[in-house]
């Protein structure tokens, strides 16, 4: 890349030091895009020691470390032409892999994938409306990602589970039209999952949202899955014996989620936040409903050392109840999982997806310099239903349900878990970061009744990451 970046760029583009620039002439611009990330990682009892509860032969070590990367190279383009009238695309791949073994037994381990590769027309004015098409494998979030965010999957085969280099949809197309705040964007999605666990899942919807001023939002994304695999656990009746598995039940899910940012209070607590997030799910073929939300309070004390921001969230997602024949487990979909956005805890994240669990969680996060981030995160997980799967029905086993032994799924106390997590993130340039990480998680009575152990889970990781 360095030979074609010399052949190209000139010599008033070198001067201005941009350095992913390639060329720029007679409205055509080429631009370089390189992302690279190092992660390294330890793990001591994984998972509380569930794995030699819920499946005892399979020896599962729980003390693991393991080291991950993830190579991004791509190249952009824009052509400008006549009538405020824009073509542009992009194409990038990912090489990930993993050295040792991860959290999920599985190491030594990458492939090599293509990332984004679309197409795009869009319109430019300052008055009037404008619109933006685009065809092709490229990234897409709707609302606050609570459903629509992370297009890709990592870890498993493709290695590099934590850093998770992967964001594109396989397959992307979108028509957006902006006027004056408002926005209305259509779209269908088909997602880029594991070759071993591909749902087949395609799903099409629109949403529209309004921006105002300050950073405030409303919006409304409605979806509908056309065609999916995957499938969904159901709750034995009165949660006594194993869930049953109802085979490519996510196909026809309609999904609709209400979301908004405000300051409420804007002549008195102007650094005061409030968001909001509701989603209902139906799917009448299988007697489906299930929602899920999240509120969100939030202030900036931005004229004090540091500039703390302390924010407080909680968020609950329906399970399946035991004692009906309808199905009320949540569909998370594919939602954005990093511990800023929907994850549920930092440890519980990697085992409880958002279904059939409410979380009270605590974030402060503080900025002693410009280059220096510390966020401290708090969590405290409850299952909404009990002797329901919690997950996807892992851990069915024989437990003791009043005084008689009987074979159940889920937990039968509703508290699962407490996440401390500390993460430092230090900017070593403009396009370098430096983050670390620990984290520990106590079981709680839901854990701790089939473990029969308290001692926590822990872990810390150190990594890396550059973009340019």
């Amino acid at each position: 890349m360095a030979w074609l970046a010399a052949a190209l760029i000139t010599p008033d583009l070198a001067r201005a030091g941009d350095r992913t620039l390639l060329y720029d002439n007679g409205g055509f611009t080429l631009r370089a895009h390189i992302e690279a990330g190092l992660n390294t990682v330890l793990e001591r009892r994984l998972f509380w020691g569930l794995a030699s509860i819920a499946a005892p032969a399979a020896s599962f070590n729980p003390n693991k470390q393991w080291l991950e990367a993830y190579l991004k190279p791509g190249l952009s383009f824009t052509r400008t032409l006549g009538r405020n009238l824009t073509v542009y695309g992009k194409i990038s791949g990912v090489a990930s892999g993993t050295l040792g073994t991860d959290a999920f037994n599985t190491g030594d381990i990458g492939r090599v994938t293509l990332e984004e590769a679309y197409l795009g027309l869009r319109s430019s004015s300052t008055t009037g409306p404008t619109f933006d098409l685009s065809l092709g494998p490229r990234e897409f979030k709707a609302g606050t990602g609570m459903l629509i965010a992370n297009g890709g999957t990592s870890g498993f085969e493709r290695g590099a589970l934590k850093l998770g280099p992967r964001k594109a949809w396989e397959f992307a197309a979108l028509g957006r039209a902006r006027y004056d705040g408002f926005s209305g964007t259509a779209f269908f999605l088909d997602p880029n999952e594991l070759p071993s666990s591909n749902g087949f899942t395609r799903l099409a919807g629109m949403d529209l949202r309004y921006d105002g001023t300050s950073g405030n939002y409303v919006g409304l994304t409605y979806g509908h899955v056309l065609e999916s695999k995957a499938p969904y656990p159901k709750a034995a009746l009165g949660g006594i014996g194993p869930p049953s598995v109802i085979p490519g039940a996510r196909g026809g899910l309609n999904f609709a989620n209400l979301y908004w940012r405000a300051k409420p209070l804007p002549n008195v607590l102007e650094n005061l936040f409030v968001t909001f997030d509701g989603a209902y799910e139906w799917n009448r073929s299988i007697d489906l409903r299930a929602w899920g939300g999240r509120v969100q309070v939030g202030y900036s004390f931005a004229s004090l050392p540091w500039a703390p921001v302390l924010t407080y969230s909680y968020q609950t997602f329906s399970g399946d109840n035991p004692a009906t024949s309808r199905l009320e487990r949540f569909d998370p979909l594919y939602f954005e999982g990093s511990p800023s956005a929907w994850s549920t805890g930092s440890k519980s994240s990697m085992v409880f997806i958002n279904s059939n669990v409410n979380a009270h969680q605590l974030a402060l996060r503080v900025t002693p310099t410009e280059r220096d981030t510390l966020t401290l995160r708090y969590s405290y997980i409850d299952a909404n239903e009990l002797l329901s799967p919690i997950q996807f029905g892992q851990a069915t086993r024989i437990d003791f349900v009043g005084n008689a032994p009987g074979l159940v799924a889920g937990v039968t106390h509703r508290h699962l878990a407490d996440d401390i997590f500390v993460e430092y993130t230090r900017k070593l340039n403009p396009n370098a970061y430096l983050t670390a990480g620990y984290s520990v998680s106590f079981p709680g009575p839901g854990i701790t009744a089939i473990t029969k152990s308290k001692t926590p889970w822990t872990g810390g990781f150190v990594n890396v990451v550059v973009s340019y």
